[in-house]
């Protein structure tokens, strides 16, 4: 059972890093940390993302201009401009180069305040790095898999970071319901959630993008959140002051 612990230990630590770091801290700036603990957590994501790290500076870019062109032609990750799942995620890769290599110019505003270390990025953003990671975790699986259905979960460990924002970002605009009517079309994915902690209630986040905490209806559990508050009572981080 090594590889379902492995499997299941790796889907939260990755969503929660993804979550945390990636959305709420570097695209939201919904917190502050020092340069300190900044840097500590783009070595988790590296660490816990492996083959499909990425990068945090990138990422709220493209962040930000999801939500200012949701649903519409410029957003990036718009399952209205590709219906396919897979063909999404390709999409999503090649617009995520794009604005890596700057081959898409970002507008000011949508770097400011982003996380930045360069020097970090150029070892863990390349091939190198990611062929490390896919052949450790192709060894993992043929050294612990027991049953030919494990290697099914291989694809997913491989692409853990993108395959996780892909199924936010394609079944969040697409399945689901609403608790406030906007000009696109998020939705919250209960109780699809639990396995997204917090981050799926994609309808709150776009009609309140400022606030921290997703969820607004009893039912709704944002795990994300209270752990972030954890965060903040170790003193790790602070609540950004308005």
């Amino acid at each position: 059972m090594v590889i379902p612990v492995f499997f299941v230990i790796h889907w939260y630590a990755s969503y929660f890093l993804q979550a945390f770091f990636h959305h709420r801290y570097a695209s939201h700036n919904h917190v502050t940390m020092s340069k300190r603990s900044e840097k500590f957590f783009f070595l988790c994501c590296f660490l816990i993302h492996g083959s499909s790290y990425m990068s945090p500076y990138v990422y709220g870019i493209m962040h930000r201009t999801h939500h200012i062109h949701a649903d519409r032609p410029e957003d990036p990750h718009s399952p209205h401009n590709e219906p396919n799942f897979f063909k999404l995620m390709l999409l999503t890769r090649n617009n995520y180069q794009k604005f890596y290599n700057s081959q898409i110019s970002a507008a000011e505003n949508l770097k400011k305040n982003l996380p930045e270390w360069d020097a970090f990025e150029n070892i863990a953003h390349n091939w190198i790095s990611r062929s490390c990671w896919i052949v450790a975790y192709i060894s993992l699986y043929i050294l612990f898999a027991t049953a030919w259905w494990m290697y099914l979960l291989l694809p997913i460990t491989i692409t853990m970071a993108a395959f996780q924002a892909n199924v936010v970002n394609w079944w969040g605009h697409k399945f689901g319901y609403i608790n406030f009517k906007l000009r696109n079309t998020a939705k919250n994915m209960f109780p699809i959630d639990v396995i997204f902690i917090g981050d799926a209630y994609h309808n709150n986040h776009h009609k309140y993008p400022g606030r921290i905490k997703n969820s607004c209806r009893w039912f709704e559990l944002d795990i994300t959140y209270h752990l972030i508050n954890l965060l903040h009572n170790l003193r790790v981080l602070r609540w950004r002051k308005s």
